[in-house]
C-alpha cells in the first residue's frame, strides 16, 4: 500500500468460525473487520500509526452468511487537522455469480500519531470529482447526525422529543417553502418545511472568500443552522416574526439580530456535548468555528462588499458578537444561557 491512498478494500470468505449457530457472521466479527479496513485506510492516507477516537453511524442491513464472499471498503470522506473521517461499507455476496450486497454502514473517525504519540497534521483531501463531492455530502450528513444526537439528548432530558430537520444539499439554486433560493444566499434554514438547505460551494467560498478555512468551521455552518430548526421547535421563530412583522425597519433588524446571535449560542451548545461525550473536538477545532462565526458577521462582510460599515442595517450581529455568543453556548452548553431577547447587552 502507498502513503496518500484514500481507499481500501479487503476481500475474503466468511468462514465457519466467523458465524453463530444461525450460520450468520457475528456482529463482533463484523466491526473487527471493519475497524481492521478503516485502521489500513487511515494509515495509508497518513503514513502514520492511527488511534480510533469515535465510531458512529452504524447501520447493520442485513447478515453475512458462511461462505458469502465478502469486501469490506473504507475511504477518507474528510480529514481534519490531525483527524480523518473514513466510510466504511461491507457487502457479501454469492461467490458463484458475485453478486453483492451492502450488510452494514459505519462511520469511523481517526487521529495520525507521531513518534512521541501525539496528534499530528494530516494531508488535507480536497474532492475533485462527482463522486469524491459526494463523500463530502456524506461528511455533511454526518454532522447533521451528530447533531440529531446532541439536540436529542438536550430534548430528551427535558421531558421532549426532538425532530430532526432535512437536510438538502443544492448547487446553483433550490426551490424551498421559503421560496426561490440561489447559492449567493448561502446556507438557510426555512421553517416552513423544517429543511436545513446547504450549498457545497458555500464552503469554498467560507475558505476563499471568507477566510476561515477548517473542517470545524464547516461543522459550525450545519450546526448553526439547526440552531434555526430548534428555535423553531420551541416556538421562538413564530414569536419572532410575529413581533418584526410589528416592528419598524430597524426594529426588525434588531430582532433579527438577536435570533440569528442565539442560533450561534445554539451551535456553541452542540460543540459543547460533541466534546464532551463524544470528544469529537480536536485541538483548535473552536478556533475555526470561532473564525467562522467572525468571518461571515455583518460587519465584516459589509467591510468587504461595501468598504463601510453600516450597524443600523445589520441582521446577523457583528463579528464580535457572533463569536462571543458562540463562545457562551460551548462554555454554558444550555438553553437557558442562550437567550439573546432578554439580554440588553448582546
Amino acid at each position: 500500500m502507498t502513503v496518500k491512498q484514500r481507499e481500501v478494500t479487503l476481500r475474503f470468505l466468511a468462514q465457519p468460525a466467523d458465524v453463530n449457530f444461525g450460520g450468520k457472521v457475528h456482529g463482533g466479527t463484523v466491526m473487527r473487520w471493519i475497524d481492521q479496513a478503516g485502521y489500513a485506510c487511515a494509515v495509508g492516507w497518513s503514513g502514520r500509526y492511527c488511534v480510533t477516537v469515535y465510531v458512529g453511524g452504524i447501520r447493520f442491513y442485513k447478515p453475512v452468511l458462511v461462505g458469502s464472499i465478502v469486501e469490506v471498503h473504507a475511504r477518507i470522506i474528510y480529514t481534519g487537522k490531525t483527524s480523518m473521517h473514513v466510510a466504511v461499507d461491507v457487502r457479501a455476496g454469492d461467490l458463484k455469480d458475485q453478486t453483492f450486497d451492502t450488510t452494514t454502514h459505519c462511520v469511523i473517525v481517526f487521529v495520525s500519531m507521531n513518534d512521541h504519540g501525539n496528534p499530528t497534521q494530516v494531508q488535507p483531501w480536497i474532492p475533485a470529482t462527482p463522486a469524491e463531492e459526494a463523500d463530502l455530502r456524506h461528511f455533511v450528513g454526518f454532522v447533521l447526525a451528530d447533531t440529531e444526537d446532541a439536540w436529542g439528548a438536550i430534548f430528551a432530558a427535558a421531558g421532549r422529543t426532538y425532530e430532526p430537520p432535512t437536510l438538502v444539499l443544492f448547487s446553483g439554486a433550490v426551490e424551498s417553502a421559503c421560496g426561490f433560493a440561489q447559492a449567493a444566499v448561502g446556507p438557510f434554514y426555512c421553517p416552513g418545511d423544517r429543511k436545513v438547505y446547504i450549498d457545497l460551494s458555500f464552503y469554498q467560498d467560507l475558505q476563499k472568500r471568507f477566510g476561515a478555512p477548517g473542517d470545524f468551521a464547516q461543522a459550525y455552518v450545519v450546526a448553526h443552522e439547526v440552531g434555526h430548526h430548534v428555535q423553531t421547535l420551541l416556538g421562538i421563530s413564530e414569536r419572532n416574526t410575529a413581533a418584526r412583522q410589528r416592528a419598524s425597519e430597524a426594529e426588525a433588524n434588531a430582532l433579527s439580530v438577536r435570533q440569528e446571535l442565539q442560533a450561534d449560542c445554539f451551535a456553541g451548545i452542540w460543540a459543547h456535548n460533541a466534546d464532551r461525550s463524544r470528544q469529537l473536538l480536536e485541538a483548535g477545532d473552536i478556533e475555526d468555528g470561532l473564525n467562522a462565526a467572525a468571518a461571515i458577521g455583518d460587519d465584516r462582510m459589509q467591510k468587504q462588499s461595501r468598504g463601510y460599515v453600516s450597524p443600523e442595517s445589520f441582521t446577523h450581529g457583528s463579528s464580535e458578537q457572533r463569536v462571543r455568543w458562540f463562545k457562551r453556548g460551548f462554555e454554558a452548553g444550555t438553553i437557558e444561557a442562550c437567550d439573546t431577547f432578554a439580554t440588553r447587552n448582546l
